[in-house]
Formats: C-alpha cells, structure tokens, sequence
C-alpha cells in the first residue's frame, strides 16, 4: 500500500510506476506516475532521492526517455524499485517530507504528456495467428489462410517512425490512390475504409553491435516496457499499393502511442504459457519460460458529441509469436537493435468475434455494420469518430494498466 491516496481501480497502483515524458509550466522532464499524480523525477533526483545511482542532471531533465533507457536493464529496474520503496512506505524520508512531496508531485490534469521516446526505428509485427487467419479468409483461400511461412517466422516490415504520435493528437483521414473498379483506372482521394488495429509495442535497450544477434533467451535484457498502440490503416489504399512490397501510403499517414511505458517488470505477475507452435520451429526460436502476458484489451469508438461505445474486447495473451522470438528473429541476421527502438505487435485478435482487433474483421471486410450505443453504425471509422484503446491486468490482488491511447480523426481536408 501507498501512503498516498491511490484510487483502487487505478492504473497507476504501487504496483507500476510507468515512466513517460511530461510538459508542466513550460519545462519538460521524465516523469512516472502513481495514481492520479505525476512524479516529477527530475525534481526527485535534484533532492537526493536517487542518488545511490549516480545519474547525471540530464538523465531525467529530458524531452526524451532515450537516455534514461540507455543506462540499462540493471539501472532502470533499480530506480523502479526505488520508486515503489519511496512511496510503498509509510516510514520512507519521502513519506514524512511534505515539502518535498509538493513539488515531486503535480495533479495529472495539469500535465501535458508528451511522445515517450525518441523511435528511431519502428518495427511492425504480424504475430496473431487469429488475425492473421482472419484476412486469410477474407483475402485469399478460406482453406489456406495461413502462408506457407507465417508459422515459421515471425513475419515482419519495417515502418515509418517520424508520423508516430502520442495519444490526444488528432489525426486527418489520408488520401492515396485506389482501384474501386477493377476494370478502370484507380482514382485519387481520400481514405473510404479507415481502420484502427488493436496492438500492443514493445521499447528496447541499447542492443548488440551490428553483426551480432539476441537469442531468446537473452532476450528479456533488452526488453524496457510495453505501451499501447493503435497501428492507423487505410485499407482501400493498403489494397492497391501493397502488392509487391507491401503497405506504404496506408500505414505511414499515423499511428498512436500511448503516453507511459509499462517496464516489463511490473508485467512478470501476469506471465502466462503461449500457444502450442506446431510445426516445431528452428532451433534459434525455441524459447523456454511463460512469455505471453494475461494484458486484457478494449477498444471503443466515441462519435463526435456522442458516447463511448465497446467494439473489441481482446488480450494480449493470444500472440502466437512472442517478444522474446520476435526479437531474436529480428536480430538473428545481426540488425543492430537501439534505446528507444518500437517494435509493434501487430493487430492483437482473439477467438471469438467480439475480440478481433480492427473493423476489417469486426465488419467482416464490411459486410456487416456494428451498432454503437446512440443507434449509429460503422463498417469503418467515420470522420468526427475518436478511437480509445484501453489495457489492464489483473492477478490475485494485483492491478495495473497502460491509461488509454485515442485519437480523433479529421477530414481529409
């Protein structure tokens, strides 16, 4: 227990301690979070609460979390640690230092969060064998969903990092090109089937140097924490350009982060087995260990001037590829991984129909219309719609979560 006043269903219990970058009275600096209150950990290294760790000024006065990550596995997680022992105890030299409390902690509704790292590469996976098998049907042979590699590698592309935003920014519905017609020429214009996909993202440390490659099991050293992201997609654009090497304009117009990052130890309590892989894999993706995390999803659409309404409740715990195999996948040929880095999931589907993770599915290539609680209904996101995305987890007594991810989309023009 915190000697602070932590509301019991929130996200931000003793238990997580996220780290993100905040914008309060014109100063930016890294922050974590407790409850509904911001910790400025700028102000909290200056006062000598962390200074077993030796860490210069700049670490934690930054507009980025980049050199924080860049301290390692073993500083990070030490200063997590601090975190929870400062405000977990009631006798700590914080507890009794009210002084000092108000200026660490500031209200979060005077805050202003800020995009968390400095991405200077983005990578986006395709590891939900749901998902996967669900555009299969949809797109290909209903019989033969799957492509002849997909159970063997983690699929993946690499994207464009510099239109990734934080959540609370609007996007503009794209424009592109599109063949409604097989038969005719395609036409230029705005976005008609706009999409959100339901993913989660994983942060890395400082990796190896180029020529070398993570196995599986080194894997969790370089894993910081986990966000939220909404992965944007224009599929009437995606499906005339991505043939022969795949999305371009239909992914790099803007996909949505949210604003703290969950380190991965807060994440160990919800560790779960992953599904069977058959056929077996090769050897360099054989992992040993619980390395799916139980993380429950939900996805809400919120027309303009209207009220949320539940579209997609999934879980992270369905991923057929995890990070620790993504990873080595990535690297196994020796790419160089960086603080910082983002490397997507891919759109997160589950089993039943009420937990696929973007309107593609939802709507079934949109054939069928989803009603929302003011009575009207969507095949695909409409302008003035505002997507939320929501993550949690829950074990024995034990809560935490991501906050939320949304953004509003605008017209085209």
């Amino acid at each position: 227990m915190s000697f602070l006043n932590v509301p019991e269903d929130s996200d931000f219990s003793i238990y997580n301690f996220p780290f993100g970058i905040a914008k309060y009275k014109g100063k930016v600096f890294v922050a974590s979070r407790i409850g509904d209150s911001v910790i400025n950990m700028d102000v909290l290294n200056s006062k000598g609460y962390l200074k077993d760790f030796n860490l210069k000024e700049e670490v934690f006065n930054n507009f980025k979390l980049n050199l924080f990550i860049s301290q390692g596995k073993k500083t990070c997680s030490a200063v997590r640690q601090q975190l929870i022992d400062l405000f977990g105890n009631d006798s700590s030299s914080l507890a009794n230092n009210q002084s000092d409390l108000n200026e660490i902690l500031i209200p979060t509704e005077e805050v202003e969060m800020l995009l968390p790292v400095a991405i200077g590469d983005y990578t986006d996976f395709y590891s939900s064998i749901e998902h996967a098998t669900n555009v299969g049907k949809m797109f290909r042979d209903p019989e033969n969903a799957l492509l002849p590699n997909w159970k063997h590698l983690p699929v993946g592309y690499h994207g464009r990092s510099s239109s990734i935003i934080v959540s609370g920014q609007d996007i503009r519905r794209p424009k592109g090109q599109t063949k409604p017609n097989p038969d005719e020429n395609p036409v230029f214009g705005p976005c008609k089937l706009l999409d959100f996909e339901l993913e989660m993202a994983f942060i890395t440390y400082p990796g190896k140097k180029l020529g070398e490659s993570i196995s599986t099991s080194e894997a969790d050293n370089y894993l910081f924490g986990m966000c939220l992201f909404n992965d944007w997609s224009a599929r009437d654009i995606q499906k005339w350009e991505y043939v022969p090497l795949g999305p371009f304009l239909a992914k790099n117009f803007a996909s949505s982060v949210s604003p703290w990052i969950v380190m991965m130890e807060a994440l160990e309590p919800f560790r779960l087995k992953g599904p069977v892989q058959d056929p077996k894999v090769l050897p360099y993706l054989e992992y040993s260990g619980e390395k799916n995390i139980d993380i429950d999803l939900k996805v809400y659409i919120e027309p303009e001037g209207s009220f949320e309404s539940l579209v997609s409740h999934s879980n992270y715990k369905y991923m057929y590829w995890n990070m620790n195999q993504q990873l080595a996948h990535h690297t196994v040929n020796g790419c160089n991984i960086n603080a910082g880095d983002l490397y997507a999931s891919g759109t997160i589907s589950g089993p039943t129909e009420d937990s696929y993770g973007s309107m593609l599915e939802l709507s079934w290539g949109g054939q069928k219309s989803l009603k929302l609680v003011d009575g009207s209904e969507r095949k695909f996101i409409q302008d003035g719609d505002t997507v939320i995305m929501r993550g949690r987890c829950e074990k024995n007594g034990i809560s935490l979560g991501f906050g939320e991810v949304k953004s509003k989309v605008l017209s085209a023009y």
